[in-house]
């Protein structure tokens, strides 16, 4: 109807097929109704279909080798008697095509084809079935005045087995300038015939093991034969005819020249300690990670193969996705809760047995998570850039046998694995069968830095673990983000004083290389340093409930109201997570929200070098939770402004919007969570001491004279108040609750938002009430089911979501916010009254969960 007479229909695994306008010519001047192209059958195409003609009627007919009687299988095979085969390269008149669907009812009758398969074609021991098929090729006996024609090899590239695979990845076959692959000249017309082990090289992935060193020539090759597995690489060549035969479970190497030759390699020299055994293993329920990886119970890690299931689950993803492990290196390190150096191991040794040759260790396993992202992004050599990261971290959860472990994977731009691969990841972990480890690897001395390589017996690979300084990319990049002479004559002013809280986290040395080794301060400004694998007992989470030593030493209760003291209280007070990636900022006797943090960095960010030398901000993004306050300063500046959901991993997305995406340049950029993270695009992880570091660069520039008062943190925020209006703003958090129970109140919440739109409730009518759902507009990916909202009329917002970073059980989290432009003196319990009592009669907490008390509130 629209023109069209001819069609060309290829298979998408026959690389030689192109359209041809010279065989289509010749197509359309003999008028045939159909034309299969055809080759010479040779010993490697003896078992594919081939082409016959029918005794009762003289018709062209297709042959597969499922449509044989067993008897007939060695005739089948006979290349002298049955020359011709199908290349599956088929043209077909597309008025004929009609004409017999139109006979026929609306199909062809194809023969069908039986063939036994099991239902995991990765598994022989999987359930059996029986696959029913239909050959395309086989409508040639359909078609009247169907024709063929004998077409040269180049036409027929095809990659149906790993025979095929390792035949045209060799030098074997060449590329031409039109992106075909062609045999090379120098086979003499004739393609090597490859027969590999049918059970040991089934899957590409096998073969991908194989030949992880490279792939080995072939062009001089006439006959390989390989039983058993073997690993080969770009200094193996065969010639002649060539047999290898492994009788071991253990793969041997082959390289160098080979010719004419029949070996046994069974009894040679192995991996040694970098031999792979495969565990078998069955999957565990409940590894579905959330926001931030995975978090469970230290216990629960402990159990068997719960760790190593989620190891080998992340790295087929990984490998699926396009990553090589063997090239680049693996970054590991976490925030020193229990069993983190364990789990170091595992992960090494894991590590090792699936690929890859180079690792990063940081030193005593510590590392933050921002601290990773740095070390992704800017530790070099370029040939030995980091491929992704295991972060092992619960991050504000506690931490000990009894309580939260955790783990994440970061990918090359240093940020957390994006939703595809976590899926993947969880789908794994659904499947899993077994895993590898390499059980005999050394164990690594972490302590201290130095560098560990590990060569095979065999001599193919070595591996090589390097233990390095925890502190030492992350702080070298902070260093060239502020002005670290500006903030040390602040900090070096008798009318300032500070006190940094690491909360028996991650950041302990990190605080101690800046403020003492960098910046000259005293090791009294530091608190908590010392990391603890059960932070010292503690729940290191820097809020007003958590950090309350700190809170009690900067004047506050842990309502963020002021409290009589005794002394003098420090001119600024910071605090960090377990992992390093939080902060939580107080003067003294005064606390910033995060939300407000968030919008006074933004206001002046151009104190910060960073972003005055780069022509100063572009863009701005919160979470939907957090306050609104940012938005108004995006506003007034004309920046580029988002609303993402929560998790760090949509700010990334912004932040790489041209370098990965080819989009528009989002950079320079700061971005904030509520929930005490902020940062911007110097790494792809929110970094609790950059945030530190910019509030002190900040009070710097605002106190360039030394002998005039000192400009405080307060002093600042009340300013940005009376410039921009008071978010009067605050979280409550429901920890510990029952899963179900939340989860039926935020469904019910879901199913009433069309009911509660438009409802009037107190002084407030609800102007909107949704489920937030975000399109990023970097790569359109939908986010669904991300927070209850009730937007009121006039501006202020009640939000429920369940938190994704608890280890146990079901976090409820309620924002309440409430914009003023004149009443910028309240106390937020005041201010939020009536709204704190309309958000808990919406959710019914109580019912649901059992309480109208908060574990925490912000």
């Amino acid at each position: 109807e629209e023109g069209y007479k001819y069609m060309f229909v290829s298979n998408s695994d026959n690389l030689g097929a192109t359209l041809d306008l010279s065989i289509l010519t010749h197509f359309a001047t003999t008028d045939a109704s159909f034309m299969m192209e055809c080759c010479e059958r040779t010993e490697n195409d003896k078992k594919g279909g081939h082409l016959a003609i029918r005794n009762s009627d003289k018709h062209l007919i297709l042959r597969e080798s499922a449509m044989c009687a067993d008897e007939d299988e060695e005739s089948f095979q006979d290349i002298s008697k049955h020359r011709f085969f199908n290349t599956n390269n088929l043209w077909i008149r597309l008025d004929k095509l009609k004409e017999i669907v139109e006979k026929f009812g609306g199909y062809i009758p194809l023969p069908m084809i039986l063939n036994s398969k099991t239902v995991d074609p990765k598994d022989d021991n999987s359930q059996k079935v029986i696959q029913l098929e239909t050959a395309m090729g086989a409508a040639i006996e359909c078609f009247e005045g169907a024709s063929a024609v004998v077409v040269p090899r180049t036409r027929f590239a095809p990659v149906k087995k790993c025979n095929d695979l390792l035949l045209l990845r060799s030098d074997a076959y060449i590329i031409t300038d039109d992106f075909r692959p062609v045999l090379n000249p120098a086979c003499g017309g004739a393609a090597p015939v490859v027969d590999l082990d049918s059970k040991k090289y089934k899957m590409v992935g096998q073969l991908e093991e194989a030949t992880k060193a490279g792939v080995p020539s072939l062009v001089d090759c006439k006959r390989l034969t390989i039983k058993g597995v073997v690993r080969m690489g770009r200094s193996t060549r065969f010639v002649g005819d060539v047999s290898i035969t492994n009788k071991s479970d253990e793969s041997k190497f082959i390289s160098g020249k080979i010719e004419n030759a029949a070996l046994d390699v069974s009894e040679n020299i192995g991996l040694g300690a970098l031999k792979p055994s495969v565990v078998a293993t069955a999957p565990v329920a409940g590894q579905k990670p959330g926001t931030s990886g995975l978090r469970k119970k230290t216990k629960e890690f402990m159990s068997e193969n719960y760790l190593n299931n989620f190891v080998q689950s992340v790295l087929d993803a990984v490998v699926a996705g396009g990553t090589n492990l063997s090239e680049g290196t693996l970054v590991v390190g976490g925030d020193g809760r229990y069993y983190n150096d364990k789990a170091i191991q595992t992960i090494i040794k894991m590590g090792v047995a699936n690929g890859v040759k180079r690792f990063w260790i940081g030193e005593n396993g510590l590392l933050s998570t921002p601290a990773v992202s740095a070390m992704i992004r800017e530790r070099g050599p370029v040939w030995q850039k980091a491929f992704g990261a295991f972060i092992l971290t619960a991050s504000h959860n506690p931490g000990g046998p009894e309580e939260d472990f955790g783990i994440k994977y970061n990918t090359q731009n240093g940020g957390p694995a994006p939703e595809y691969l976590m899926e993947a990841t969880y789908a794994n972990t659904t499947s899993i069968k077994n895993y590898k480890i390499c059980s005999e690897f050394p164990e690594i001395d972490i302590a201290k830095p130095g560098c560990t390589s590990v060569a095979a017996d065999d001599g193919s690979s070595s591996v090589v673990v390097e233990v390095i300084p925890s502190t030492e990319s992350h702080v070298a990049l902070l260093k060239s983000i502020f002005d670290f002479g500006a903030i040390k004559s602040l900090l070096d002013r008798e009318d300032f004083t500070m006190i940094y809280d690491s909360m028996h986290g991650v950041n302990g040395p990190f605080s101690k290389a800046i403020f003492v080794d960098e910046l000259g301060q005293p090791e009294s400004v530091l608190m908590n340093q010392i990391p603890k694998d059960d932070f010292n007992g503690g729940h290191a989470d820097p809020n007003l409930t958590y950090a309350k030593e700190l809170v009690a030493i900067m004047g506050l209760d842990k309502k963020g109201n002021k409290i009589d003291v005794s002394g003098s209280v420090p001119s600024f007070g910071a605090a960090a997570d377990g992992d390093g990636d939080r902060n939580m900022i107080l003067g003294s006797q005064f606390f910033v929200t995060p939300s407000d943090s968030l919008a006074v960095l933004v206001a002046n960010a151009n104190c910060i070098p960073f972003f005055s030398t780069q022509g100063g901000l572009k863009a701005v993004a919160r979470s939907m939770p957090t306050s609104g306050a940012v938005d108004l300063v995006a506003k007034d500046l004309n920046l580029d402004f988002f609303e993402t959901p929560t998790g760090w991993k949509f700010f990334g997305n912004l932040m790489d919007s041209k370098c990965i995406f080819k989009g528009k340049d989002y950079t320079p950029f700061i971005c904030g969570e509520e929930s005490f993270g902020t940062g911007s695009d110097h790494v792809r992880e929110k970094d609790g001491i950059w945030a530190v570091l910019a509030w002190l660069n900040v009070l710097a520039a605002h106190n360039p004279d030394p002998s005039k008062a000192l400009v405080t943190v307060e002093d600042i925020v009340r300013k940005h108040w009376a410039t921009y209006g008071r978010n009067y703003y605050c979280r409550w958090d429901f920890e510990g609750m029952d899963a179900a129970g939340a989860n039926a109140m935020m469904d019910k919440m879901r199913a009433d938002t069309a009911a509660n739109t438009g409802r009037t409730v107190g002084s407030y009518t609800i102007a909107t009430a949704d489920d937030f759902k975000y399109v990023d507009p970097v790569d359109g990916s939908v986010a669904q089911k991300q927070g209850i909202r009730f937007l009121m009329a006039d501006g202020s917002r009640i939000i429920f979501r369940l938190s994704g970073t608890a280890g146990s059980g079901a976090t409820v989290r309620m924002y309440i916010e409430q914009y003023e432009t004149e009443k910028l003196d309240l106390a937020v319990a005041d201010a939020l009254k009536e709204l704190t009592t309309i958000a808990l009669s919406l959710c019914d907490i109580k019912t649901f969960c059992g309480t109208e008390t908060p574990t925490v509130i912000t």
